[in-house]
Order: structure tokens, then C-alpha cells, then sequence
């Protein structure tokens, strides 16, 4: 192991707490005025700016307010805001289950939602059901985009269309409901393309924002800085490959990162991970099947580091179907080795292209 991985897997970085949603009441929040008491109400003062630079930096952002939907969303139109809010919970839940629903729906994790509200209590209650969400009180709003949380290491060309990714993976679902057939011929559909390269210099900025978003399918949870990866880039010794997807709806960004020390008869994944956006669209595996066939190519064993935890359960069984076989535990660090028998297939249903 050379000392620049060693120097970085032992020592599991401590990342501060990353907001990915902000979930917004309405009354007296986002707007002065409660919506079916006042005949008119106003977008408070400095709301529109700040929405609009959460959603440039790559936060997606969501709705969870006690209101009449179709009155809501109509004064939402007309203040031209609609837009920005991808699945609004506007009904008569709790605000609990609609963060809960909000999560479900985008994919991510409790933990990386802010809650803005006006009333104490359903402060009270969101923090004491869900103490995961950072929970925001709307009388600071106007210090929310100097918290660091909320503050993204960097802002890439993924983030900035972050929004529009989620708007147009809507429309797949919609798509995908609606589809009579199997879901191997609904993805055939897609014309979906992957795109597997080593990562070059200006992708440096998404693969750290990589390894510090992606929570569920990471096999590690290491987080490296730009100038670690850089260094990995340009090592003789390692592999640093990036994955983006598209398909005829669009663009899913750089959606897949692997990190691999190549030693001359063995190399050691260290990290695979993949946006939780494609988790359903049946690409989770093609990175590792690519990883396999080019240590196979080299003659050389292929084994891989997983750090368990309460969210990454899906990248065990990917290493277990992909034909690993666990070796060896330490330190809450389980290594697998590849069963240099087994040669995996890629699903037809995507053209791969691998670039240099």
C-alpha cells in the first residue's frame, strides 16, 4: 500500500453535515401572510435571491406547508416560483411526513434536509421526530446562506443544472408508470449512453463533490480533497475513473467514481460509488464490471476495501453478485476478493463508451 493511500484510508475523514434539500413552509415564511386568511399576501423580503442561490448552487429545494394545494401552487405560479420546488407536500399532513415523503421522493437522506418554518411547534415536532434535519427558524433566514452547510465546497456544471436533472428524471417516472412491459424494455427505451474515463483535471471539482454527497451506494465513504485526488490522478500507481449517463431525456451529469491502487499482480478498489439518481435505472454494477475486465486484462487479482454501514447495504450485495467473496475484516473494514472465474456481462439495454 503506498503511503499516500495509506495516509488516507486509515484515516476516515469527519465531514461536516452537507444540506442537499431545503424544505420551506409557506405562511409567514416564505411569504408574509397566511395564504386563506389574507386576500393578499407578499413574497418576504429577500426570498426570491435566496432561492434563487440555493438552486445555482446545486440544493435542490422543496415545499412542506399546511395549505389548500390548488391555491398554493397558483400563488407559487404567480410569483414565478413554482419552478424551483420539486415534489411540494401542500396538504394537511404533518410537516414530519411530508420531509419524510419529500425524502422518498428525491432519493436522499433525512439527514441532508434543512426545515424552514415560522411556528415553534412544528419546529419542536419536525426536530424531536426527525432530530436528522437541520431545522431553521424563519425569523434567521436571511443569515441561511452564509450557514456552512449550506455552502457546497464547490459549485460544478453538475450542480447548476442539479435542479433541472431532477425535473427532467420526473418525467421518466411519469414516463415509466405509464409504460406496458417488462422494465428491461422500458429501459431499452431510454437509449440510455455511459461514458467511462479517467478522470481529468477539470473533473476534479465533481469527484470530490462526489464522494461527499453520494451516501447510499458508496462502498467506503472515504472523502478525498481536490489536491488528494489530483495526486491520484496523476499516480502511476492508481486508477481514478469517472462515469456519466445520458439518455433521450437528457443529461444525468457524472453520475460514478471509482478510485483503484494498482500494484503490479493485485489492485484494491478503494471507493465505487454512484449517484443515487441512476439507482433505478439498472447501471449500478457496469463501473465494477468495467473495473473487473481491465484487471483482467493486466493479469492482475482484484480485490476490494467496504466499510459497512446503516445505508450502504446495496454495494455489499453489488460486490457479492458481482462474484467477491468477503477475506478478510479489520478496523470495521471488510475486504473482498474477486473470484477471477466469473466474467460479467453488461446489460444491452446501454451502449458503454470508454474513453481514455
Amino acid at each position: 500500500m503506498t503511503n499516500l493511500t495509506s495516509k488516507l484510508v486509515n484515516n476516515q475523514k469527519v465531514s461536516r453535515k452537507v444540506i442537499k434539500c431545503v424544505v420551506w413552509d409557506l405562511d409567514n415564511t416564505l411569504w408574509d401572510g397566511v395564504l386563506l386568511e389574507d386576500s393578499c399576501v407578499y413574497v418576504r423580503e429577500n426570498i426570491v435571491d435566496i432561492i434563487k442561490s440555493l438552486d445555482s448552487r446545486g440544493i435542490l429545494q422543496s415545499i412542506a406547508s399546511k395549505n389548500e394545494p390548488a391555491r398554493a401552487i397558483a400563488k407559487l405560479e404567480e410569483l414565478s416560483l413554482k419552478e424551483y420546488f420539486l415534489y411540494p407536500q401542500i396538504n394537511w399532513n404533518s410537516k414530519v411526513a411530508s420531509i419524510q415523503e419529500i425524502s422518498k421522493l428525491i432519493n436522499i437522506g433525512i439527514n441532508t434536509i434543512a426545515f424552514i418554518d415560522d411556528q415553534p411547534f412544528e419546529l419542536e415536532d419536525v426536530n424531536f421526530s426527525l432530530p436528522e434535519v437541520m431545522c431553521i427558524n424563519a425569523a434567521n433566514i436571511n443569515r441561511l446562506l452564509d450557514m456552512p452547510e449550506i455552502q457546497p465546497c464547490f459549485i460544478t456544471e453538475d450542480s447548476k443544472t442539479r435542479r433541472l436533472m431532477y425535473v427532467s428524471d420526473i418525467q421518466r417516472k411519469k414516463n415509466e408508470e405509464e409504460f406496458v412491459g417488462s422494465k428491461e424494455e422500458f429501459l431499452a427505451t431510454l437509449n440510455m449512453q455511459m461514458t467511462i474515463s479517467s478522470a481529468k483535471e477539470e473533473d476534479l471539482q465533481r469527484v470530490e463533490e462526489l464522494t461527499l454527497r453520494t451516501n447510499q451506494l458508496n462502498t467506503t465513504g472515504y472523502t478525498y480533497s481536490y489536491e488528494e485526488l489530483n495526486q491520484f490522478r496523476q499516480s502511476d500507481n492508481h486508477q481514478l475513473l469517472i462515469a456519466g449517463l445520458n439518455d433521450k431525456y437528457g443529461s444525468y451529469g457524472k453520475i460514478g467514481l471509482s478510485l483503484i491502487e494498482c500494484q503490479r499482480n493485485l489492485w484494491t478498489i478503494k471507493i465505487l460509488l454512484m449517484s443515487c439518481r441512476v439507482m433505478s435505472r439498472g447501471v449500478g454494477s457496469i463501473m465494477l464490471n468495467h473495473i473487473i475486465h481491465m484487471a483482467k486484462n493486466q493479469n492482475a487479482s482484484l480485490q476490494a476495501e467496504f466499510v459497512p454501514n446503516e445505508r450502504n447495504r446495496f454495494m455489499y450485495i453489488t460486490y457479492k453478485f458481482a462474484s467477491f467473496k468477503e477475506i478478510s475484516s479489520q478496523n470495521n473494514i471488510i475486504i473482498f476478493q474477486h473470484d477471477s472465474q466469473h466474467s460479467p456481462s453488461f446489460p444491452n439495454y446501454v451502449k458503454i463508451n470508454v474513453l481514455q
